[in-house]
């Protein structure tokens, strides 16, 4: 009886948890597909009883988003591949046991996790090396993430050492041994962090912002920040403005959900390597 209890008890906190998490979304969608009218009746609308694009169409008036959009596709798949091949080629030597000057190493990763340059002096390197007005300055500055190299490398370490003295024996070298061997037993690791890279990428805007000036060369993020203005009455562009009337509340509920989608799409794709993933680092027992 008390199992039975328990369990109860359990599947009623997690309904709850879900509905929680669940509800802001629904709000935002129907807040982003209902009427003017309606939604200046209502403050609160999960079920709008009168549907509307106008919001949508306010946001896809401009060639401009679509242009964006497919930048940050391609900021996000090669920033993506850049994060993977780098943090990979670090983590796997710092794996290693005999690597000289480990700990130092490690040291010195941990440190860059609780100290900053800050912002001012990041915005002066990524000048100094004529950065400014290119792609590479929302890659390289966030190249390795220090969390990410650190539960890689612990993943790297539970590996067998016994398959890498079985592939040196066959004549394998080290990056054969990590292409061939150790990549391919990391799938579950590699899809996590290709996931949190990736959101890292799609979702960012201040870099774009900071280091560049050419606005066609502006992720979608940006453009979406400045719709949100554009219809708030707070930013004034001829080649963004519209005919379309939407309420500016509908606009900013779109614009997450433009903003969301995509990632979400992504998902399904590395849910199962990402269940095995999330325990990186972890205690077995």
């Amino acid at each position: 009886m008390s199992s039975k209890v328990f369990d109860a008890v359990n599947y009623l906190m997690l309904f709850i948890v879900a509905v929680i998490t669940v509800l802001p979304f629904i709000y935002v969608v129907s807040g982003s597909l209902v009427a003017s009218e309606e939604l200046l009746i209502k403050k609160v609308v999960l079920f709008p009883t009168k549907f509307s694009l106008d919001a949508y169409k306010f946001i896809f008036s401009t060639k401009i988003i679509y242009t964006s959009l497919f930048i940050t596709i391609f900021i996000t798949v090669v920033g993506t591949l850049i994060n993977l091949l780098l943090t990979t080629l670090m983590a796997y030597p710092l794996a290693r046991k005999t690597l000289r000057g480990r700990g130092k190493f490690m040291l010195l990763i941990v440190i860059t996790m609780l100290f900053s340059g800050g912002m001012i002096p990041t915005f002066l390197v990524v000048k100094t090396f004529g950065l400014l007005d290119t792609y590479w300055s929302l890659w390289i500055p966030s190249a390795i993430s220090a969390f990410n190299l650190i539960l890689l490398k612990n993943f790297f370490q539970q590996l067998p050492e016994g398959l890498e003295e079985s592939a040196k024996m066959d004549g394998c070298n080290d990056l054969q041994i990590l292409y061939k061997i150790v990549v391919p037993l990391s799938l579950p690791a590699m899809a996590t962090f290709a996931l949190f890279y990736a959101v890292g990428h799609w979702n960012s805007y201040f870099t774009a912002i900071m280091y560049i000036n050419d606005a066609k060369m502006w992720p979608i993020q940006v453009w979406l920040r400045q719709i949100v203005l554009l219809s708030a009455g707070g930013f004034t562009d001829a080649s963004a403005a519209s005919e379309i009337s939407a309420p500016p509340q509908s606009i900013k509920y779109a614009v997450i959900v433009v903003a969301a989608v995509p990632i979400l799409l992504l998902y399904p794709f590395l849910q199962k390597h990402f269940a095995k993933g999330v325990l990186l680092g972890s205690v077995k027992g």
